[in-house]
C-alpha cells in the first residue's frame, strides 16, 4: 500500500527527501531510479540553454509586452553589490521571457511560473562554484514537493490565484535550495512552507491573458523569495502553523478569490486602463496560461 504524502511525512524523513521521493516514484513508474535521474539530467540542461538563452536575447515576446530585461539586469552596474540576488532575478526573468518567445521550456510547474526553480537552483550553485549535476538531487525534492502540493491542493492559477501557480513553484524551489545546501527534511519541509505562507492570495491578473505582465517580473521577485525562505529555514526557523495546514490554506483561500482573480485576466493589473488597452491591441483570445 503506497503511503500517503504529506509535508508532515516529508519533515520525519530519516534520509534526504530527495532519496525518499527518487525510489518511491520509481517503484510507481515501474522504473529504475538511475533512468528517473537521467531524465532529470535532461530537464536541467534545458533549463541551463532556457537560461543562457534568455540572458543574451533582447528580442520581444510575440505580443511584445516584455523582452530583454533579463539581460538588461543582468549587465547592469550592482548597486546594492548583492551579486546573487542580482544573478537569480536576472535568470528568472531569462526563463520566462524564452516562455514568452514560445521557445523551448520545462514548466515548473507551469509555463507562467517556469523561471523561479531553474533560477534560483541554477542561480546559487553558480554563485558557489559548483556543478549542475549536484542539483540533480534538489530537483527531485522540487519536484516531490510539486506533487504533494498537486495532491492536496492546486498548481493552478485559474482554480487557486498567483499564489497556487507562483506560491507552489516558489515553494518547491526554497525547499530544494534547502536540500542542495544541506538542510536536514524538517528545514526542506520549512523551508517550503515558508516560502508558501506568504504568497498566498496572490492574484493571478495576467494582461490581455498571457503570461508576461506581471508574470515575468513576479517570477523574479519570488525567485528572491525563495532564496530568503531558505537561507530563514537553514537557520532554525519553523512555521508556526504546520506546513500541511499552509498548504490547505493555500488551496482554500483560493477557492475563495472571485474568479475575476483567478487567471481570466477580468481583474487587478489585467483591468487597469493600460492593461486594457494592451488587451485590445494584442486581441489576446481567452486562454489558460499553464
Amino acid at each position: 500500500m503506497t503511503t500517503i504524502l504529506t509535508m508532515d511525512l516529508l519533515q520525519k524523513l530519516d534520509e534526504p527527501v530527495s532519496a525518499y521521493f527518487l525510489r518511491r516514484q520509481a517503484r510507481e513508474e515501474g522504473t529504475t531510479e538511475q533512468a528517473l535521474l537521467d531524465g532529470l539530467r535532461d530537464r536541467l540542461r534545458i533549463m541551463r540553454e532556457c537560461v543562457v538563452a534568455g540572458l543574451h536575447d533582447d528580442s520581444a515576446s510575440v505580443t511584445g509586452m516584455v523582452g530583454g530585461n533579463a539581460r538588461k539586469v543582468m549587465n547592469a552596474p550592482d548597486a546594492l553589490q548583492s551579486p546573487l540576488l542580482r544573478r537569480v532575478a536576472a535568470y528568472a526573468m531569462a526563463v520566462n521571457e524564452e516562455n514568452a518567445r514560445m521557445h523551448r521550456i520545462v514548466a515548473a510547474p507551469t509555463a507562467g511560473s517556469a523561471g523561479i526553480v531553474p533560477a534560483v537552483l541554477l542561480g546559487v550553485a553558480d554563485h558557489l562554484d559548483r556543478t549542475d549535476d549536484e542539483l540533480v538531487l534538489p530537483l527531485v525534492t522540487a519536484g516531490g514537493i510539486g506533487l504533494v502540493l498537486s495532491r492536496h491542493s492546486t498548481l493552478s492559477g485559474a482554480a487557486g490565484g498567483c499564489g497556487a501557480e507562483i506560491g507552489s513553484s516558489c515553494c518547491m524551489a526554497a525547499g530544494a535550495l534547502a536540500e542542495f545546501l544541506g538542510g536536514t527534511p524538517e528545514a526542506v519541509v520549512h523551508a517550503a512552507t515558508l516560502a508558501l505562507k506568504n504568497v498566498i492570495g496572490l492574484a493571478c491578473d495576467p494582461v490581455g491573458g498571457y503570461v508576461e505582465v506581471p508574470c515575468v517580473k513576479r517570477n523574479a521577485f519570488y525567485a528572491v523569495h525563495a532564496l530568503s525562505a531558505a537561507n530563514l529555514a537553514l537557520s532554525g526557523v519553523r512555521s508556526v502553523i504546520p506546513p500541511d495546514e499552509v498548504a490547505a490554506a493555500m488551496a482554500s483561500v483560493g477557492r475563495m478569490m472571485p474568479i475575476q482573480l483567478r487567471e481570466t485576466a477580468e481583474g487587478g493589473l489585467a483591468q487597469t486602463p493600460t492593461g486594457r488597452a494592451i488587451a485590445a491591441r494584442t486581441r489576446a483570445p481567452d486562454r489558460n496560461g499553464d
